[in-house]
């Protein structure tokens, strides 16, 4: 057995997605990336604010060419209905109208970008809206349409600096509320020194982006967690959007309902692409759902820091109860799945851990803190310092499982073999590759530390699905 120690613990830092942007070429977005992978998740409507050259049609093309989608990128200053429908004729029968399509109409697009939408006619913007919110053009539903983005520059009543964007005109706010998302992108001034050195690099010019399978893969798990939670929406959701809507709106920001119900579909998203839900992913996500700029009205960035405050600390006073379900959980994979979802204070953390392994049978104890510890020493686990030296007191010998065993035999059996061992054996016989190996590592390092293990396949079982669970949300850290 490989003989290990333990490592001091690294900082913490905020949550990170497990694809960044940076892997398509994609620069400047950091401070709202987990927003814009939510966009991706929810598959609602996704608007993009900023200064010509800021990058916003290449990030959304970029997306559609890495996720393989059959993507349309129209001009809204220039296109006509017919571009997006194509040439109305009769059917045979007389009775109804179909359209002729080509490569260039909506028909069978799944992911639509409307770049320069500031700029588009009024009449134009009518007929959007539809496409925008229902998917649907000329009442025909677009079945194959995944998503809806658009970009534009800042509208005439919100402009600064020298420049002047003439024409880009302020958008019906019906139009702009339906967009879920508006993210603003960064301009040279607010983009870092590494930032600003990867973008120059001219060798990306006119590059095609391959379809990146990393991307697809975290997209697909995600999108699976996010309908499982948008039908049962975590109360720490629920509590924020409730409090934050009628502070905004109290503070004269009208919210809608159909905002706050977006709101909420986006931090779902947000929470699950960031792998736990912080105050930091939460303002980014509210920032990110006021589309008032796009019609001219200001929003004091002081009002929306304070509704985030009370919402914030709000909504942490209604979850602490997640610590109950979490003790009586019977499964370890549920139990991590708590964690993971519903803690938001590293210290309500520490204390659920803690907790476990007072009342847990030993070897469920082991289990868990076998299955997290390389995670939580990496800081990816919503816990603080005293919770991963919990989850290390109990993991860490296990990892490091050298030593002897003893067992007394009568004199009538001499030869035998230690009584557990070939319970180990039957519970490794159907194992294979890496799980194998991670078995006999932990269930040889329970029986050199005198844990007994009953029901070796089930608890076996339920280590994987852990094991899996922290793999499959990109939080694996590395082995101590």
């Amino acid at each position: 057995m490989t003989t290990v120690r333990p490592r001091a613990r690294r900082a913490a830092t905020s949550p990170v997605p497990a694809f960044r942007l940076t892997e398509l070429g994609v620069y400047g977005f950091d401070r709202h990336e987990t927003t814009i992978l939510a966009a991706l998740v929810t598959e609602d409507p996704l608007l993009l604010v900023g200064r010509s050259g800021t990058g916003k049609t290449f990030l959304l093309n970029t997306l559609s060419e890495a996720l393989g989608l059959e993507h349309r990128h129209y001009n809204a200053s220039l296109i006509s209905f017919d571009d997006l429908v194509g040439f109305p004729y009769p059917d045979e029968a007389h009775s109804t109208v179909r359209f002729l399509e080509t490569p260039a109409t909506v028909w069978g697009a799944e992911s639509v970008l409307i770049d320069e939408l500031s700029r588009c006619k009024p009449e134009h913007q009518n007929r959007l809206f539809s496409l925008v919110h229902e998917r649907r053009l000329q009442g025909l539903p677009l079945e194959r349409l995944r998503y809806r983005w658009a970009a534009m520059n800042p509208c005439t009543s919100d402009q600064g600096g020298v420049e002047d964007y003439s024409g880009s005109e302020a958008l019906d706010p019906a139009l702009a509320d339906r967009f879920a998302l508006v993210v603003t992108a960064a301009d040279w001034g607010e983009l870092t020194a590494a930032q600003q050195q990867a973008i120059v690099a001219p060798s990306g010019e006119g590059r095609v982006t391959p379809r990146n399978d990393s991307l697809c893969a975290a997209l697909v798990a995600w999108r699976s967690r996010f309908l499982e939670q948008a039908n049962a929406c975590p109360p720490l959701v629920t509590s924020y959007v409730t409090t934050v809507v009628n502070a905004l709106n109290g503070a004269g920001v009208r919210i809608s309902p159909r905002r706050a119900r977006l709101l909420a579909r986006s931090l779902v998203g947000a929470t699950i692409v960031a792998g736990r839900a912080t105050s930091t992913v939460f303002r980014s996500v509210l920032e990110c759902s006021l589309p008032h700029s796009t019609w001219g009205q200001t929003v004091e960035s002081a009002v929306v820091a304070a509704a985030h405050r009370a919402a914030w600390e709000a909504s942490r006073e209604t979850t602490g109860a997640w610590i109950h379900g979490f003790l009586a959980e019977g499964s370890l994979q549920r139990k991590l799945e708590l964690l993971l979802d519903r803690c938001t204070d590293p210290d309500e953390g520490s204390q659920a851990v803690a907790q476990l392994i007072a009342n847990e049978r030993p070897e469920r104890a082991a289990a868990f803190a076998f299955a997290t510890y390389p995670a939580a020493l990496a800081g990816q686990l919503p816990i603080g310092a005293e919770g991963v030296n919990d989850l290390a007191k109990v993991a860490v010998p296990l990892f490091d499982a050298e030593g002897e065993i003893s067992w007394q035999e009568r004199l009538a059996e001499q030869g035998t073999s230690h009584p557990s061992i070939a319970q180990i054996a039957k519970v490794l016989a159907p194992l294979r590759d890496g799980r194998l190996n991670r078995a006999r590592q932990f269930l040889r390092a329970c029986l050199l530390r005198g844990i007994g293990v009953r029901a070796g396949t089930t608890l076996e079982q339920e280590l994987d699905a852990c094991v899996n669970l922290i793999r499959d949300r990109g939080l694996a850290g590395e082995r101590p």
